[in-house]
């Protein structure tokens, strides 16, 4: 049975912290690009039982998420191994509204502005789109607008404001203000800011890339991985994804490829092995393919972009595909029998692009 479970204010975080209080920011780490709570220290949720042994039991330990749901569930884990724990209500969402002015004043810069004074150049209309398809489509939008122009998104996503917030502020461009009416809200973002091109003379390209080594085939570590690529480019990051052994499968087509020269194991692998995205299997209650139908289902209910569209999204977004051609030869697989806008390489490809990088995920 469930206990019930603890939680704090936001604006209690900050003194905690400074007191020498332990929060965990449960969020996977590329969610941290978008703004953290300083003095957080980052372990997933997924990571958290591994840690467990790390974590004091004379103290409480305060948990942090994006909007408080993941934290629930890592505080009822901890006090399950006898932790006192606390939730941060809200997450950090809340805590970016509430306990940080300096950062939303530097994507904000025009907070009283009168929103119904202002005309756009331009619309866009993100109405039933989850994360991160409101965010991928505004970086698209404003990577075709000049600077000083501003862009209309009208969105239904409640933590959009929160995100575009940060987004504005990694980025260099200008959160002006928003205005809701029922499930809608209609938020203007200029492109640009005052201190735009000073800021980017002084970073130049350091750190400025992402990496991803995608191993495993299973349906819901794929999406979760075009997520983070798809929002890491949306945060300007230069974004390689690295597909090896098992993860080769998410990259192949699903019509039938004549298999002319393969020996009789490299057949065997390729008869075996899912063929592209329609196919994978999900890594919890796969039931014979049911389960992956099921979130398939779910995924189109709720207007979350399928795996198929999100693959097509990064390669728009300019996130570069990249196949291990060691892992290709060992399993039997031709560049033909992968979808169209795929290269291929060795480790010396993804450990060139990981060096520049300060993102770097197995997945």
């Amino acid at each position: 049975m469930s206990k019930t479970v603890k939680t704090i204010d936001v604006k209690e975080v900050d003194q905690l912290v400074k007191d020498g209080a332990l929060l965990i920011d449960v969020r996977e780490e590329a969610e941290t690009l978008m703004g953290y709570i300083e003095g957080s220290k980052n372990i997933p949720l997924g990571q958290l039982p591994e840690h467990l042994d790390e974590l004091p039991k004379d103290q409480p330990v305060y948990i942090s998420c994006q909007s408080g749901k993941r934290g629930e569930a890592a505080v009822q884990l901890l006090m399950e191994n006898g932790f006192e724990a606390y939730n941060v209500a809200g997450g950090y969402r809340a805590y970016a509204e509430q306990c940080q002015p300096s950062q939303s004043a530097a994507g904000d810069s025009a907070g009283n502005t009168d929103i119904g004074s202002i005309t756009p150049d331009r619309e866009l209309n993100c109405s039933g789109l989850q994360c991160p398809g409101p965010i991928s489509q505004v970086f698209q939008a404003m990577n075709q607008m000049k600077d000083g122009e501003v862009l209309e998104v009208k969105v239904t996503d409640p933590g959009f404001i929160a995100d575009a917030k940060a987004w504005c502020a990694n980025t260099g461009n200008t959160f002006i203000g928003s205005e809701t009416a029922g499930k809608t809200t209609v938020a203007y973002v200029r492109k640009g800011t005052a201190e735009k091109q000073e800021a980017a003379e002084g970073q130049g390209t350091k750190n400025k890339g992402a990496t991803l080594v995608v191993f495993n085939q299973d349906l819901d570590k794929a999406i979760a991985s075009f997520i983070i690529a798809t929002g890491a480019a949306a945060m300007g990051k230069e974004v390689t994804m690295f597909f090896t052994f098992w993860g080769l499968n998410i990259l192949r087509r699903d019509e039938e490829i004549p298999q002319d020269g393969k020996d009789f194991m490299e057949k065997m692998f390729t008869k075996m092995m899912p063929a592209g995205p329609k196919q994978l299997p999900i890594s919890n209650m796969n039931m014979g393919g049911m389960g992956a139908k099921m979130i398939r289902q779910v995924m189109e209910k709720k207007n979350v972009d399928s795996l198929e569209t999100l693959m097509a999204n990064a390669m728009n977004m300019g996130v570069r595909i990249v196949a291990c051609a060691m892992s290709m030869d060992v399993m039997g697989i031709r560049k033909e029998e992968l979808i169209d806008g795929v290269e291929i390489g060795g480790v010396a490809t993804y450990l060139g692009k990981a060096d520049d990088a300060n993102v770097n995920l197995f997945i």
